[in-house]
């Protein structure tokens, strides 16, 4: 059985939504108003190294394929096998994709032989996922700002609530923490 492990950049409120400076935020680029320390950047390219497969849902996969195909730093996700769950994504043209129709499908990639399957961004699947209980383990980069508005990947309508176990935790010299959280079953 494989892995799923969830990744990603969020604000002590809990919003992960444009950490990078995608248009159409009210934040966009939250990230960048933190002076950076180039070791709490080891972590991604890490699970960039130990990823044997990437999940994603449809805007993710709009916004990733534009963009990522073209950057030297995500070859590793490039190369990899992607799923995509998606209604309206269809006909993937990003190399090695192939489309998911529900959590179900998802649930069966889980049971095959393989190393572990990340999710990087797409917070609506994310918190689907948490619900369903198929993830693993969250991996948080947790940046020291309060953003008051925007997405997050943590469900606020489960039915249960999902708890946690914190298996490691490491804070930069900027308040930047890096965490690695376990769901317990």
């Amino acid at each position: 059985m494989r892995n799923l492990i969830t990744t990603h950049f969020v604000s002590l409120d809990g919003v992960a939504e444009a950490p990078g400076g995608e248009e159409g935020y009210r934040h966009s680029g939250w990230t960048q108003d933190v002076e950076p320390d180039p070791a709490q950047y080891e972590p991604k390219g890490r699970e960039q190294e130990e990823a044997t497969a990437f999940l994603m849902g449809g805007r993710s996969y709009d916004a990733f394929s534009e963009v990522w195909p073209t950057l030297d730093f995500f070859a590793g996700w490039n190369a990899m096998p992607k799923y995509v769950v998606s209604r309206t994504v269809t006909d993937p043209q990003w190399h090695n994709t192939s489309v998911l129709a529900s959590l179900d499908d998802v649930a069966a990639l889980k049971q095959t032989d393989g190393g572990p399957i990340y999710v990087q961004g797409s917070m609506l699947l994310t918190q689907s996922l948490l619900k369903a209980g198929l993830v693993d383990e969250m991996r948080l980069m947790v940046f020291p700002v309060i953003l008051g508005a925007g997405r997050g990947p943590f469900p606020t309508d489960a039915e249960d609530k999902v708890k946690l176990t914190l298996v490691d935790s490491t804070t930069y010299t900027n308040g930047v923490q890096y965490q690695v959280l376990r769901v317990q079953r």
